[in-house]
């Protein structure tokens, strides 16, 4: 039986993908002047850290673009966000289990900090979380995912799964020697996570938690 379930934050416990992509539509518009950039393109690197994202759209204006995306970001937080349903009761059952539920994001703690404002019942039912300052490397990097491990008390690597919404979150479980869950309710569509060869697709958190309390 798993000892610990590692979960992606956006797109897979907190529906920030309409906020992501507007925030990405606003920046580029207005430090780039270029509203010609595809849904698709300014999506691809999600689930990576935000200034690698900024680094791939335009290495030369990376503070820039970072400046404008913070600032839309914080201003429409609450326009955009969104629950994902059940999120706090299906952790709750894998806690009642005793699996420890660790979250491991790109985001910047500032920013989660501010989604947890909007979803308190999270802080109830995650036992830590792993945010981009606390390493050095990321998704797919298997660091994160190692250092989420490591704050549980050093669980073995054969006890725990990663579970997101992202091709970048499935390689990072393969590289770190986890068990892979893909979720296909957040950012990318379900033939991207095929693509991606993760342990199990899921449409729903539930589905998710099944999966986990049986491996």
């Amino acid at each position: 039986m798993l000892t610990a379930a590692l979960f992606d934050f956006d797109g897979t416990l907190v529906d920030t993908t309409e906020l992501i992509y507007q925030s990405l539509k606003h920046a580029t518009g207005e430090v780039l002047g270029r509203d010609d950039i595809s849904r698709e393109v300014l999506m691809q690197n999600v689930g990576q850290p935000m200034p690698r994202q900024m680094e791939l759209i335009d290495p030369e204006h990376v503070a820039a673009l970072l400046e404008s995306y913070r600032a839309y970001n914080e201003r429409e937080h609450e326009t955009f966000i969104r629950d994902f349903p059940n999120v706090d009761t299906s952790l709750a059952r894998l806690r009642d289990a005793g699996v420890k539920v660790v979250v491991v994001t790109s985001k910047s703690r500032t920013a989660v900090e501010m989604a947890l404002e909007s979803f308190p019942a999270l802080r109830h039912v995650t036992d830590t979380f792993v945010t981009m300052e606390d390493t050095t490397e990321h998704k797919p990097n298997p660091e994160p995912l190692w250092k989420g491990l490591e704050l549980l008390g050093d669980v073995p690597r054969e006890k725990a799964a990663y579970i997101g919404d992202s091709p970048h979150d499935v390689a990072a479980a393969k590289a770190a020697g986890l068990r892979s869950v893909g979720v296909s309710w957040g950012a990318f569509s379900e033939e991207a996570l095929r693509a991606a060869s993760p342990g199990h697709l899921v449409p729903d958190l539930d589905a998710a938690v099944d999966v986990l309390l049986t491996l």
